[in-house]
């Protein structure tokens, strides 16, 4: 599945703050842990939390390890870390009960998707135990339900309204013409092109989508076994050139080849939903609310918090690794080469490959195109 690629660290950890959100707690550490990295009005955030919760976010997003080397993604989760520690002190008791309630279903309901093993091996990896990482969870809906207090309906709808899109759900058969084939060697731009326009002019004269689908299409297997069918799902998480077609295709019409990151894909969209904040299931409305208590943390994060809360923050910056100055040496060698691509690609080219890891890992529909 061709999902969007250009979230920045941040957005990332505002999706795991709409799930799992970000909590600090005690745990195992060196003997500096109890040095004070940060103080705020009500409290202090030590090295000994501020350790467990990096290792709580590489747990749950291990493609975000790029980001502990940089001293402005370690002052965020700093303030993050503040930001819930704060808002847990005020929550009353039955935030606390409901935000213990709804950890226990979310763990349970992560260990039925993913395993209990494979949890356990998640938690093992960081070294996080499974009662510190439960005590993670219960932090967090607690302080996401003091987020929720207030919200009413209308402010959902007025939610809803401005994310329309995101409920827009579409059954889309396509093919994909590749940047790489099958076998996974490079494909130009024009051949791919020349490629996807011979296709649909099969599919103009009436051949079986399907056949050609399996004929000429280089997405995952599953897709593939499937006659190129997505159904009924979100367009929202498709990549915009993708998502623009599935939005705006007349129903069961050939489209001209639409290129994105992956190659040019031939579309036919099938059937398309528009829903109203009315036909929005309990559990839609319940991530509705969850986006808005997300953004109410954010502004409280951006405003008050800086403002008038934090005190100092006194983080250990990362220590920059010493350049190999001896041009000798470093001449003809394999790093040679790993740095330069680093140097076209730059931080957003960073950015992508962690997205697209994330990708790959958080649905299992999608790990038949988790190469490309």
């Amino acid at each position: 599945m061709f999902r969007s690629k250009g979230r920045s660290w941040k957005t990332l950890l505002t999706a795991l703050v709409v799930v799992l959100a970000v909590s600090v707690m005690a745990g195992c550490g060196k003997k500096t842990d109890n040095n004070v990295v940060a103080t705020y009005d009500g409290g202090e955030i030590t090295q000994k939390e501020f350790d467990l919760e990096q290792r709580m976010v590489l747990a749950l997003q291990p493609q975000m390890a790029q980001f502990t080397e940089m001293d402005d993604f370690r002052e965020y989760l700093v303030k993050q870390a503040i930001a819930y520690k704060y808002w847990e002190s005020k929550a009353d008791d039955k935030m606390k009960e409901e935000g213990k309630k709804k950890a226990e279903t979310q763990y349970k309901a992560m260990k039925d998707a993913n395993g209990a093993d494979n949890v356990k091996q998640m938690l093992d990896a960081q070294k996080i135990t499974e009662k510190e990482f439960q005590n993670y969870m219960t932090r967090i809906y607690t302080v996401m339900e003091t987020q929720l207090t207030g919200i009413t309906e209308d402010d959902m709808k007025k939610e809803f309204e401005a994310t329309k899109e995101d409920y827009i759900t579409a059954s889309v058969r396509h093919i994909l013409i590749g940047f790489q084939d099958s076998e996974g060697k490079e494909r130009s731009k024009d051949d791919a092109l020349k490629l996807a326009k011979e296709v649909k002019a099969k599919l103009d004269k009436g051949e079986d989508f399907a056949t050609l689908v399996k004929q000429y299409s280089n997405d995952g297997q599953q897709n593939i076994d499937n006659g190129g069918l997505y159904a009924d799902a979100a367009v929202n998480q498709w990549v915009p050139e993708f998502k623009e077609a599935a939005m705006t295709l007349p129903l069961n019409k050939i489209s001209d080849p639409v290129e994105t990151d992956y190659g040019y894909h031939i579309i036919r969209v099938e059937a398309r939903t528009e829903k109203t904040f009315a036909d929005l299931t309990d559990a839609e409305k319940d991530t509705l609310k969850m986006s808005i208590g997300s953004q109410k943390l954010d502004e409280f994060m951006s405003g008050d918090l800086e403002k008038k809360i934090i005190k100092k923050i006194t983080l250990p910056k990362v220590e920059k690794k010493a350049e190999n100055t001896d041009k000798g040496a470093n001449s003809g060698s394999g790093n040679t080469g790993t740095n330069g691509n680093a140097d076209k690609s730059g931080n957003s080219g960073n950015s992508s490959n962690s997205d697209q890891s994330d990708d790959s890992n958080t649905s299992g529909a999608d790990n038949g195109n988790s190469s490309k």
